[in-house]
């Protein structure tokens, strides 16, 4: 009777959140190139929402939707990096630029400009933007990336069901410290990963708030991202 119960329980949430996989998915697939098709990405997740139901503990104080999309991100997200296609190249440019950025601003010691790395990397402003265009359309960036090198095959970090109590803390205190890192971006950068992380807008709709074109969005983001990287490195 229990069990029976418990899979009636199952399949209320499955039924329930399945619009959520759909929007995950799609707000993930506007990141990845045009070879990887929705129906796998919202298969993907829709395994992440099975795990998810049967998984969810109320008590350890979250809601369901929270840790199903936790879930759910993750299971696309370690879909997708099973084959990893990221060329070696992106991930060589992409420590560039994060190198570049923390020892630029090590010297300013303030926020680094695009004709500053440029500069710092021997390349034009129109080769950075380049390369941050294809970091951009090339990996997933994820906070909980930022503690890892960049080309390092990455998991979803928070998925774990009873992460070990010192790496519960450590996380807490890097969450810490990324927070005090997301506040001292720039202004612009700050506002893209706002719109996009928290607002859920895709990179279209934040450069018809910005005023810039979706490919400048897109830079602007991968920057934060680096930027971030290179003021948390100490972190990998």
């Amino acid at each position: 009777m229990y069990n029976q119960l418990e899979f009636t329980s199952s399949q209320d949430l499955i039924t329930q959140y399945a619009p959520l996989v759909k929007r995950i998915a799609y707000h993930l697939l506007a990141r990845l190139p045009a070879s990887v098709v929705l129906d796998d990405l919202v298969q993907s997740g829709m395994i992440g929402l099975l795990e998810a139901s049967r998984k969810y503990n109320p008590a350890k104080g979250a809601s369901f939707e929270t840790y199903a999309g936790i879930r759910i991100r993750g299971a696309i997200i370690d879909e997708v990096r099973r084959g990893d296609w990221t060329p070696r190249s992106v991930h060589r440019n992409s420590r560039r630029i994060s190198d570049a950025i923390h020892q630029l601003e090590a010297r300013l010691g303030r926020d680094a400009s695009d004709l500053e790395v440029a500069a710092e990397m021997g390349i034009s402003v129109s080769e950075y933007h380049a390369l941050l265009q294809d970091s951009m359309e090339s990996r997933l960036f994820s906070f909980e990336e930022l503690q890892k090198p960049e080309d390092e095959s990455l998991g979803e970090q928070f998925v774990a069901d009873d992460p070990e109590p010192e790496h519960q803390v450590e996380k807490n205190v890097f969450n810490q410290a990324l927070a005090r890192a997301i506040e001292g971006l720039p202004e612009r950068e700050r506002l893209v990963l706002a719109l996009y992380y928290d607002e859920q807008l895709n990179l279209k709709e934040i450069g018809e708030v910005l005023g810039v074109s979706e490919s400048r969005v897109s830079q602007i983001h991968s920057q934060a991202a680096h930027r971030l990287r290179g003021r948390l490195r100490d972190w990998r």
